[in-house]
This record gives structure tokens, sequence and C-alpha cells, in this order.
């Protein structure tokens, strides 16, 4: 029987064949949904092919042409879009390339599914003034950054205490897509929201440091290489949960910061209450962010570099939530 997972492991065992794949992940820094995707498409992979044999095979004896069957199999039989089919053929190359070390001398021509070209969707300054005013609280202060600041979902959530900058009203955004760092500016008008934020980050802080509990999640391997760090208030969640988590990693019970679902049902209900009909979401921001500069003059490739214009002097950068 060929066993896919660590659950029917035996501890003394070789590691099998998922928890091979997460280690390999995990040793490039690659996010928890690229596991989390890489995992199901790779376990989806294994079984298709079980149902076409009666039996497991293990992937080093299947080829190119049996990855082409299940891409087929999930455009033709499961109706994906072609953003899913490629994120399917990106996990099984990770797992001959960089899991199986086995080269597939036909790889190199397996079709990738072409995506649809669209314009992205775009609010106008009334509509998204509009989405906004029906948030509340820590909604309403997270969905105005990224509209104000554009920046994305998850580097909204991810925000440490230390990444503010009120005296050059700048945010640093770390290991953004590509894992890139950059800066964008703090908006005028929300100054004051995020220093009441991080004032009950602060109490919250406090009450974790009483209470003993773990600290924060440390990036890279920060944690070793600077015990304690964690517990600082500097590399606080600006937007922790309320509760304790369990890490879906290392299992500890600690604080993590705000579910992105969390935000997405928000804004979802927001855009509905506000009567717009265009295909909006979390990530509409972004585009209606870059989208206003330009209406403004401004050049965005400018905005990434000059940091310490923003919002500064008779030429800075405003940001479209302050206009």
């Amino acid at each position: 029987m060929y066993i896919l997972d660590c659950t029917m492991n035996p501890s003394n065992a070789p590691p099998k064949l998922l928890d091979q794949v997460r280690q390999s992940i995990r040793l490039r820094h690659m996010s928890l949904s690229t596991e989390r995707n890489y995992i199901h498409y790779i376990t989806q992979y294994i079984h298709f092919h079980k149902n076409r044999t009666g039996q497991f095979v293990h992937p080093r004896d299947l080829g190119a042409q049996d990855i082409r069957n299940f891409l087929v199999h999930l455009a033709i039989d499961k109706h994906v879009a072609a953003s899913t089919q490629n994120i399917a053929l990106c996990a099984v190359i990770f797992l001959y390339k960089q899991v199986l070390h086995v080269p597939l001398a036909d790889i190199e021509n397996i079709e990738w599914a072409k995506k649809p070209e669209h314009l992205p969707a775009v609010l106008t300054r009334a509509e998204a003034l509009a989405v906004l005013s029906h948030l509340t609280s820590t909604h309403k202060l997270m969905a105005s950054l990224l509209y104000g600041t554009g920046m994305r979902l998850l580097e909204c959530l991810r925000l440490r205490v230390k990444d503010l900058d009120f005296a050059y009203k700048q945010i640093t955004i770390h290991d953004g897509k590509g894992e890139k760092d950059r800066v964008t500016m703090i908006p005028t008008s929300l100054v004051q929201p995020l220093q009441l934020q991080l004032e009950y980050v602060k109490a919250l802080h406090a009450k974790d440091r009483a209470a003993d509990a773990p600290e924060v999640e440390m990036p890279y391997a920060l944690a070793r290489k600077y015990p304690g760090k964690g517990k600082e208030l500097g590399w606080q969640w600006v937007f922790p949960g309320a509760e304790l988590s369990k890490d879906p990693r290392s299992a500890i019970i600690r604080r993590h910061h705000v579910h992105p679902a969390s935000l997405q049902r928000a804004v979802k209900a927001a855009i509905k209450k506000a009567g717009i009909t265009t295909h909006a979401s979390c990530h509409t921001f972004r585009h209606s962010f870059a989208t206003h500069l330009l209406e403004s003059n401004y050049d965005i490739r400018t905005t990434q570099i000059y940091t310490h214009v923003l919002n500064k002097g008779p030429n800075a950068v405003r940001s479209p939530l302050d206009v």
C-alpha cells in the first residue's frame, strides 16, 4: 500500500511523500497558501491515477503524458479556471523537480492554460468612499489602507508596529510580491486612526505578556537568531486577531493577525450595501489606488522609489484617500 501522508507513518520511518513536499516548500520559504495548494493538487494528481488504474501509482512511475491526462481531467471534467489549472501544473512540476528530482523528458512541451485577458475592475473615487462608508471599526481602517496606500490584502494584514513611520508618514512593506520590500505613504486622514489602533495593540500586547502567551510568529529564522524578539511591541501585528489561535505550521497557540476572510466578507457586504454592481473585491482597492494616482498625473513607478517626498512639500504625492 502506498502511504501519502504522515498520519500513517511510523516515527522512525523516512518522511512520506507529502511530508517531503512540505519540507521542500518550507525550505524555500514559500507561503502557507502555496503549500496548501501544492499539497491539494499533488494529492489529486496521485488519486486521479489511482482511480484510473485501481491502485496507487508512485509519481516516479508516471510521465509527462500522465501529467497531460491529469490537466485534461481538471479542464474537461472539473471545469477549473485556467489559473487553477496552471497552479496544478506548477504543483506537479515542483513535485518532480524539487522533491523527487526526476527529469521528465517532455515536460517543457506541456501546454500552460491560456488565461483570459480581463481589464481589472476599478471603482470611482465616489464608489470607493461609498464602500468605505459602509464599513466600521477595524474593517474600515484596513480597507481604507488598501485604497489609500495600494497595499495588497495580506500585506496589510501582515503589517507590524515597527513598519509604521509616522515621522515620514510612510509604511514599509516587507516580503511583498516577489519577496521584495517597498514603501508607501500613510494617508494623512489615517494617521490618527492608525495611532489609536496602535494604542489598542499596545494594551493587547501587555495583556498577552501578563498571561505569558507565546511570542508572535517571526519571519524566517529570526526567532532562533534573536530569542524573545517576538515578544517586543515593535514586532506585534498592527491588526491582531481577537483570540489566540493555533499556528497551522508549528501548532503553537499564539496571537495571529486578523484572518483575511474577515475583511473579505466585510468588504463584500459593504459593496452590496453601496449598491455597486461592479465585480469588486478587496483587491479592487489596489487597482483603484493606482488608477486614481494616474488620473492625478502621478508616475506610480516614481512613488515606489522617492518615498521621502510622499505627503511632503509642493510636489508631494497625495493618497487618493486624501484628495
